[in-house]
């Protein structure tokens, strides 16, 4: 039986916003090093000391905001909805709960991002205040399957045990919907290769620990020198169970030779880099084709991480041939 590690049934937004802290707080204990790297990636800030309080329903002045993320010389404070519709009266009263914090950040923290005419009067409220007190209070309009999403790019994808509560996360989020449900469809998984890269490129196959929780996508990127340098659209997906030695189809359709396929790359895995010691799940593609999508900013990825093509690519419907995505992806960039 799987363990829950977020409460749900209840649809409410001190629920919603109790297991998102809960999220970050469990994060934090895990490795503060990953918890800064989110929120660096969700506010776009440098620094932050250690040591975060996490509160519930932190009582200020005049408002009480849904929850708050306070240290020396920091401040933020989250406002959750179940809509993405806020009030603006009341998140000008959370303005006055700042005071000369160093950084000082408002999230408001919704299913889908603010209503624009909503975004654009309340930037405009927010200016005023900040010209008129000096206080440089910034506002960040962000979404549940953002937070899942940073945190994700944050950890390792060996990080087992906060892969599984992140995955518990995105469960009660699909189940509250708080998250939009996906197929995935315009989804490119990009994964760490390395040593294997030029291996899983010639048997159009990848694979990872069975334990590994990867959410559903279409496309695999094969990630190596700071680039996705293949790409391929997945066909389907096969478990490899060590103690039984079998083969098991778990879904897609794949190729009439997939088993044989399966144990070559097990075995040649086995024999030349030690892997395929645990239950495997091996992923099949049509076929990489090779791409150059590059990462610009310092240091490379600690793991696997999701990007929407649809939105890189700057399209509606992303084009039939993997080639041609392949093509486009290698003119864009990314942090």
């Amino acid at each position: 039986m799987r363990v829950h590690y977020f409460q749900r049934y209840h649809q409410k937004e001190n629920i919603a916003t109790a297991n998102t802290m809960l999220l970050l707080s469990r994060l934090y204990q895990h490795s503060p090093d990953a918890f800064y790297r989110t929120l660096r990636s969700l506010i776009q800030l440098d620094y932050f000391e250690p040591e975060p309080a996490f509160t519930i329903q932190d009582v200020a002045e005049e408002s009480v905001p849904d929850a708050s993320i306070t240290q020396a010389d920091f401040k933020l404070l989250i406002e959750t909805k179940r809509t993405g519709t806020f009030s603006i009266a009341q998140l000008e009263r959370h303005l006055h709960a700042f005071k000369d914090e160093a950084t000082k950040v408002l999230i408001t923290l919704a299913p889908t991002p603010m209503n624009p005419d909503q975004l654009n009067t309340f930037s405009n409220i927010l200016g005023a205040y900040n010209r008129s007190t000096n206080k440089g209070i910034v506002h960040v309009n962000t979404t549940f399957l953002d937070i899942a999403d940073a945190i994700e790019q944050s950890i390792s994808e060996h990080d087992y045990e906060m892969q599984d509560v992140l995955e518990d996360f995105r469960d009660f989020c699909a189940h509250d919907d708080l998250i939009p449900h996906s197929t995935g469809s315009n989804l490119m998984r990009m994964q760490l290769a390395g040593v294997t890269f030029e291996r899983n490129v010639s048997n159009r196959i990848y694979y990872c620990k069975e334990s590994t929780h990867i959410r559903p996508f279409a496309y695999l990127g094969l990630y190596r020198n700071k680039s996705v340098q293949a790409i391929g659209r997945l066909l389907g997906t096969a478990i490899y169970r060590i103690d039984t030695d079998e083969i098991q189809l778990e879904q897609g359709e794949l190729p009439a030779d997939w088993k044989t396929r399966c144990r070559k790359v097990i075995q040649d895995a086995k024999a030349e880099f030690g892997h395929c010691d645990v239950d495997t799940r091996l992923y099949f593609v049509e076929q990489f084709y090779p791409t150059d999508f590059r990462k610009t900013t310092a240091g490379g990825c600690i793991g696997g991480r999701v990007f929407k093509l649809d939105e890189i690519l700057g399209c509606t419907n992303l084009p039939k041939d993997t080639a041609e995505i392949a093509e486009a992806l290698a003119q864009k960039t990314w942090e």
